[in-house]
């Protein structure tokens, strides 16, 4: 039951979101409709017409003269001439603004889904495979353009064609319109059978698509790792799992699908072969003024309305994959966008004396902008003085990760995190920019709890270098912009210089304008990784992240790298996440974290000379994980 109630409520939100933008579009295809439809019910009554009067009259003039009589013959086909040629005209029409209204929805539908899709927080993607959610842009739109295009107009044309059908045919001949009415009952009453079954599989394979679409793309991500450890034969076994299980699902659906046809096809012969019986019983007799004509024009009538229950059967799986698609989609659509309560906003600021206002020019000097509950605004100078304060935080309520962690950084220091694979390292510097929220506890950025900071003014005053590098298609330029739009050339230029990327870059055919693809895939893992570096460069932050940043590059070209960083750090607050504690020797503090707890801080010299876990791990005594 809830599923059917969740089906009509799709169905619903569906056809409105289609109705907002394309409503007078709609009611000039419903009226083309309406034309087609006639003309298509009306050609078919006038065989009748033909029958009866038309070719009898046509027959005593040629006798009585010997000549055809061309110019009655054309003024009584006139008005079925006239029939078709609307027929036509509504017909083209129709499909010349369903093609506008279907194409145009679904690209309102794939803004929605991205512009909805940049609201999601990072929790989100971490919990989604991002082939099931790329299936979503392409197999379940696709499902939704065939609905839209093909089969709710064939459903509303059949049903039309279907209403005026029946009032010609009670007009006609009472007793052989309700032969015809048991007879589409029963057709009804096979398609909910069949179609509901094979609309449960239809279903079960749009899932079942995007699984396979996910496995697809995590293979092509990971093919180097799956040919190093000569995994082809275990990667094509579980290929073979999940496309057997869309094998599967498929089959079953067109199966129950496939034999719908047949079965009505053949239910509408029975009924037209009743029809032909009964109703020559009936013309013979000529009960109810029931004639030849009649029962001809009945006949076209028997098999139009047929043909008009086998197509709306036809169309009922389509409809059924659409609306699979459709709640897969407003599942997206309705998934709760990142939360930001926030009212602390980042601006241009100077001095007015030795007071900080907002400036209406670019200044160099940023400031929180912070409105209190009086109406009175202060401002609060951004200088990156980053705190924790007794912080517990879990991905799941049930499982806490980070244990009571306090920790402070002040501007220009450096503060490094070290400890084994899953001991919070990251998971701190995600709770510093907000990607998750805490449960306990407060962050402070300039004495500010960030929950009052906005969180695109927050990302604003962070820059983020991560072991894994993400270029996008373009030029190298773009992508070292991409930290700042509006960035000038030079500034561009000075930031690949700062990062020692420049003379690498300078040696590639096209300079900076050369365009990368595939995340950069003509370049070394290093120069990705040196790119990224100037990229967080550019936007100039006051706090830096650096989060295992210099792990996948070589000793020579991480010598190049850290002395770019040390030119970069200079004046910020730097987070270093490193499992090279060579890179950390140099910090303010160092953080060695054990399950989620700061188990030992203080700095390189204070921590070798305490012989604890952080001297073990510079010794080699004990190893990271």
């Amino acid at each position: 039951m809830n599923k059917k109630h969740n089906t009509f409520k799709t169905l619903k939100r569906l056809l409105k979101l289609v109705w907002k933008d394309y409503w007078l579009q709609l009611i000039l295809v419903l009226l083309c409709i309406l034309g087609t439809s006639f003309a298509t019910v009306y050609s078919t009554s006038f065989d009748a017409t033909l029958i009866e009067t038309i070719i009898p009259n046509l027959i005593k003039k040629y006798e009585a003269s010997g000549v055809i009589d061309t110019k009655y013959l054309l003024n009584a086909l006139t008005p079925v001439i006239v029939a078709y040629i609307i027929g036509i005209i509504c017909s083209y029409l129709n499909a010349r603004l369903m093609v506008n209204i279907s194409q145009g929805t679904l690209k309102n539908v794939r803004d929605k889904m991205f512009m909805h899709m940049q609201s999601l927080p990072i929790s989100y993607f971490d919990r989604h495979n991002h082939g099931e959610i790329m299936s979503k842009y392409t197999n379940d739109t696709d499902t939704l353009r065939q609905m839209i295009s093909q089969s709710l107009p064939q459903l509303i044309t059949s049903g039309i064609t279907m209403l005026m059908l029946a009032v010609f045919m009670f007009m006609t001949n009472f007793i052989l319109a309700i032969i015809v009415i048991v007879t589409v009952v029963l057709m009804a009453l096979v398609t909910r059978v069949l179609g509901t079954k094979s609309g449960r599989f239809f279903v079960r394979q749009q899932v079942d698509l995007g699984e396979l679409n996910g496995y697809v793309e995590e293979m092509l991500e990971g093919q180097k790792v799956v040919k190093v450890f000569n995994h082809e034969t275990e990667a094509k076994a579980d290929f073979d799992k999940v496309n057997e299980k869309l094998a599967q699902s498929s089959t079953k659906a067109n199966t129950y699908a496939n034999i719908l046809m047949p079965i009505m096809n053949n239910l509408g012969y029975i009924s037209y072969a009743i029809t032909l019986m009964i109703g020559s019983v009936l013309a013979l007799n000529k009960v109810l003024n029931f004639n030849v004509g009649k029962l001809v024009a009945y006949l076209g009538y028997n098999k139009l309305f047929c043909n008009q229950v086998s197509q709306v059967s036809n169309q009922f799986n389509s409809v059924i994959m659409a609306l699979a698609g459709a709640e897969r989609i407003f599942e997206l659509l309705d998934e709760q966008s990142e939360v930001d309560d926030g009212y602390v906003t980042l601006v241009n600021a100077k001095y007015d004396g030795e007071q900080i206002v907002e400036s209406e020019s670019r200044t160099g000097m940023w400031a929180w902008k912070h409105p209190h509950h009086d109406g009175s605004i202060t401002y609060t100078k951004l200088t990156g003085d980053v705190r924790l304060f007794d912080v517990d935080f879990g991905y799941y309520p049930e499982k806490i990760v980070l244990h009571d962690v306090s920790l402070y950084a002040k501007p220009g220091q450096k503060i490094a995190f070290v400890g084994a694979t899953g001991a919070g390292k990251t998971t701190i510097t995600n709770l510093i920019n907000r990607f998750y929220d805490i449960q306990d506890g407060k962050i402070r950025f300039d004495g500010i709890n960030i929950n009052k900071i906005k969180k695109a003014d927050l990302r604003h005053a962070l820059g983020m270098v991560l072991q894994d590098t993400n270029l996008f298609t373009g030029t190298i330029m773009e992508n070292i912009r991409y930290g700042k739009l509006d960035a000038t050339d030079e500034e561009v230029y000075n930031a690949a210089k700062l990062a020692n990327a420049d003379q690498f870059i300078r040696h590639l055919p096209d300079g900076y304008n050369t365009v990368l693809t595939e995340n950069g895939a003509q370049l070394s893992q290093g120069q990705r990784q040196l790119l990224s570096i100037a990229r967080a460069a550019i936007s100039n932050p006051p706090v830096l992240i650096l989060d295992e940043a210099t792990s996948s590059i070589d000793t020579r070209t991480e010598a190049l790298v850290t002395d770019g960083m040390d030119k970069l750090m200079t004046g910020r607050t730097v987070f270093v996440i490193a499992h090279r504690l060579s890179t950390v020797k140099n910090s303010k503090a160092i953080m060695v974290l054990d399950h989620g707890h700061i188990i030992e801080r203080g700095s390189h010299d204070e921590l070798i000379a305490s012989k604890g876990r952080y001297y073990q791990l510079y010794t080699g005594a004990f190893e990271l994980e």
